[in-house]
């Protein structure tokens, strides 16, 4: 059971970097805020985003548990987050040639950086179809453990937020690029491979159901 619970730590730390990599508005107020706030911008900004997102999956558990129990909704978030995956991982894999990080955004206005990292998550699209698709999937997996799968997958989940929004703010206060356009890139075409591979896993679980 232990090695299981690593396991789901490990992945799912690795594909909430993925999705943490890329660039987003939470990623654009944090470069922007970073210069003036200093390195705790990235820490606060991810507290507030970790808030919302412990809300979210106690309000998963609660309202939904008896559906997810249901082969049938089991079989369909698992295919549509498959799905889902791939279509990040293709995405991602395009978006290298052109790809850079900006450490140069300006500051801008002060803000509650805490409450604006509850109302970006909300504002970003792609974290509502994340949570309703791969999120809820890997849930649903992790439940089946316990309290311990859940607090394992959401551990995984908000340290790889934790670690790179702080190691951006830290970088950007600072004034100096720890991190190159190419380590960058590399980091997200690995990060896209992994996504692949847990999409033909995601995919795999659902069509066993099927038969």
């Amino acid at each position: 059971m232990t090695l299981t619970l690593v396991a789901i730590f490990a992945s799912s730390f690795l594909i909430a970097l993925s999705g943490a990599l890329m660039p987003g508005p939470l990623l654009t107020v944090t470069v922007s805020e970073s210069p003036r706030r200093g390195a705790v911008t990235g820490p606060l900004m991810i507290l507030g985003h970790g808030i919302l997102e412990l809300g979210l999956v106690i309000a998963l558990l609660l309202g939904l548990a008896p559906i997810l129990k249901q082969d049938a909704v089991f079989i369909s978030i698992s295919l549509a987050g498959g799905g889902i995956l791939i279509w990040m991982a293709v995405s991602m894999f395009r978006s290298l040639p052109n790809l850079y990080l900006d450490l140069d955004a300006s500051p801008g206005k002060p803000r509650n950086l805490i409450l604006s990292g509850i109302i970006l998550s909300l504002a970003n699209p792609y974290w509502t179809i994340w949570w309703a698709s791969i999120g809820l999937g890997y849930i649903m997996s992790s439940a089946k453990l316990g309290a311990a799968g859940i607090i394992s997958f959401f551990a995984g989940h908000i340290l790889a937020d934790f670690i790179w929004y702080s190691f951006i703010s830290y970088s950007v206060s600072r004034g100096r690029r720890f991190l190159s356009n190419t380590l960058y890139r590399g980091l997200i075409g690995g990060c896209a491979s992994f996504l692949l591979i847990f999409a033909c896993c995601f995919l795999y679980s659902g069509l066993l159901k099927l038969q």
